[in-house]
């Protein structure tokens, strides 16, 4: 390991050191506790009797060997702090841990699985051009095989129930709520206590690579969610890790979060590197596609509030840890969930940006479902919030999410939020989402959304699937698949997305009638999306489309087979003195290709 880069944070392959490592039959454990009076490392191999290990390098490394540890066998770090106490800690460069209460680390060997997914590796691409369709899933409570909260299906058998889902849906990315091991259900894995530590919930390491590589022989790309702001408390995990606040800041101000949990201290380069690696073990050791950045307004400002001011060392991180990864895998999508207007997150770092390929749009996601849950006696007056995205839209890549976080803690699922009594929730959401599918950017959709979830998500239950049974269900899942596929096969919803040729508004100042008209525009093909969202039919509305000789429908929202009351599909329409004149049935959509 370059040591001098581990201290400055510098290095992605800090794993390669730390850890615990299978040599030549036996296995060399490695720590860093600079702090340390003493460490040992008890496990099943010794009898959870103390082995000592001596330090190496400059004397904050330990390191021993020992011969009859053997994959699979569990190990702690009990470390001796220079108060005279002990702490049993996993490691925190640990490949495998057990299953929550428990807190053992787990010796994996990482040269067992040999990936078969050279194809898509060489093909991979950062989708910026392309159709990005991403289902975002809870990996325990897509389908669970019984009603029992704490039994799951391993990584494994997930891929043969995933795989034929998504494909047929439509979706041709998987975004994974995170996979590193988490003491806590409720936590969904966002306080982490193994950076590098499959959840053992799922399975082991390799049967998650056996997941990822089905998914890539598939088509289907893999993102995961990552954390690289903060980490839980538990004792066994990174908290005063050698008796010192060696991870996390030491003044409570700053080193507690908002959720109770301990904040990176960024400015150690020995925590940057930590993080890189983690980040880069991901990326390289399972093929993900992708990372996902958790609560990345958190790095940029100090505990999130802009008021507070912008956190140099952090930015600093994000910026080095971005680019770095970049280079080691060019094509894989590193995507920032932040709700803040700090400038060029997804600008490249050589340009003064923080280097994320996209950025999640809060602001679209926010005004879009607060004026779709507004009476349509008052949307005349929130008109303009759907039209607001695109004023800032080019500022950065935005990826429109419809995650997790919008369907849970009391907030209502999607089709809840929609406006109204049950009959009227459906017709507003298909129309709801054929805007977003139109509407520049990527697209993010969380698992349930798709066939009219009511209930909102718990992590303990699987979805509703016993929905589909229902006539209303049913015809709105088929809505869902029909447009899925029409925007991957439809180069205009995507091509151009953060290109200004791309898109442009052919009418947006129908505040009265709560009509709006866009226009979607590739190398090839150019696409009119026709919107309706109030609770009145709209007869003869009249727009003007440059260079269309007539418009071909491509999708109706209000289609009988989807549950709508259209009277009459016209497929073909002709301009009428050069306006072409549609009559527009309540909360309704249309696409049309320009012929």
């Amino acid at each position: 390991m370059d040591f001098y880069g581990f201290y400055t944070g510098k290095i992605f392959d800090a794993y390669e050191f730390l850890g615990a490592h299978c040599e030549n039959g036996s296995v060399v454990f490695r720590t860093f506790a600079p702090s340390a009076s003493k460490v040992s490392v008890i496990g099943e191999f010794n009898g959870w009797q103390e082995y000592d290990m001596y330090k190496v390098h400059d004397g904050n490394f330990w390191e021993c060997r020992i011969e009859n540890a053997e994959p699979g066998m569990m190990y702690k770090y009990r470390i001796y702090s220079n108060a005279g106490y002990s702490v049993e800690h996993c490691d925190p460069y640990g490949f495998g841990m057990e299953l929550r209460p428990n807190s053992a680390s787990i010796i994996r060997d990482g040269n067992t699985y040999s990936f078969q997914d050279k194809q898509w590796m060489a093909k991979r691409s950062d989708g910026k051009n392309s159709p990005l369709n991403i289902y975002e899933v809870h990996f325990g409570s897509f389908r669970k095989p019984s009603d029992k909260a704490n039994e799951w299906y391993n990584y494994e058998e997930m891929a043969d129930i995933f795989i034929p889902y998504l494909k047929e849906n439509g979706y041709n990315y998987l975004e994974i709520m995170p996979l590193n091991e988490y003491p806590c259900d409720e936590s969904w894995g966002y306080q982490s206590t193994g950076f590098f530590s499959p959840t053992s919930r799922y399975g082991t390491a390799d049967q998650l690579k056996a997941f990822v590589d089905a998914c890539h022989q598939n088509g289907i790309g893999v993102i995961m969610d990552f954390v690289p702001v903060h980490f839980a408390i538990d004792a066994y995990g990174l908290a005063n890790y050698d008796g010192t606040a060696l991870y996390e800041y030491p003044h409570m101000a700053v080193g507690v979060s908002e959720w109770g949990s301990c904040n990176f201290m960024h400015s150690r380069g020995e925590v940057r590197s930590f993080l890189q690696s983690s980040a880069n073990y991901w990326l390289k050791e399972f093929h993900m596609d992708g990372l996902r950045m958790d609560a990345i307004s958190r790095a940029i400002y100090w505990q999130g509030a802009p008021e507070r001011g912008v956190n140099p060392n952090a930015v600093e991180f994000l910026k080095y840890m971005n680019a770095g990864l970049k280079k080691l895998h060019p094509t894989a999508l590193l995507t920032a969930e932040d709700s803040t207007s700090y400038p060029g997150v997804t600008r490249p770092v050589a340009e003064g940006g923080l280097g994320f390929d996209y950025k999640w749009d809060m602001g679209w996601m926010n005004d879009t479902l607060n004026y779709f849950r507004t009476a349509p006696e008052y949307r005349k007056e929130n008109y303009h919030k759907l039209t607001f995205s695109m004023m800032y839209y080019y500022d950065d890549r935005f990826l429109l999410p419809l995650s997790h976080d919008e369907v849970v803690h009391g907030k209502a699922t999607i089709l809840q939020k929609m406006y109204g009594d049950y009959e009227e929730k459906f017709p507003q959401a298909r129309a709801f989402y054929m805007y977003m599918y139109a509407h520049p950017g990527k697209k993010l959709n969380f698992m349930g959304n798709e066939i009219g979830q009511f209930r909102e998500w718990d992590e303990k239950r699987e979805q509703d699937w016993s929905l589909l049974d229902y006539p209303a269900h049913q015809a709105f899942h088929k809505f869902m698949v029909d447009l899925n596929h029409i925007y991957a096969t439809h180069p205009a919803l995507s091509e151009k997305d953060y290109d200004t040729e791309g898109f442009k508004w052919i009418d947006c100042h129908q505040e009265e009638k709560c009509i709006y008209a866009l226009e979607r525009v590739s190398a090839k093909e150019r696409i009119v999306a026709i919107f309706n969202f109030s609770n009145e039919e709209q007869k003869d509305y009249r727009f003007q489309v440059a260079n269309a000789k007539k418009l071909q429908l491509l999708l109706a929202s209000d289609s009988v087979m989807y549950g709508g009351k259209a009277k009459q599909e016209t497929a073909n329409i002709k301009p009428e003195n050069e306006e072409f004149v549609l009559d527009l049935m309540p909360y309704s959509a249309q696409y049309y290709v320009i012929k």
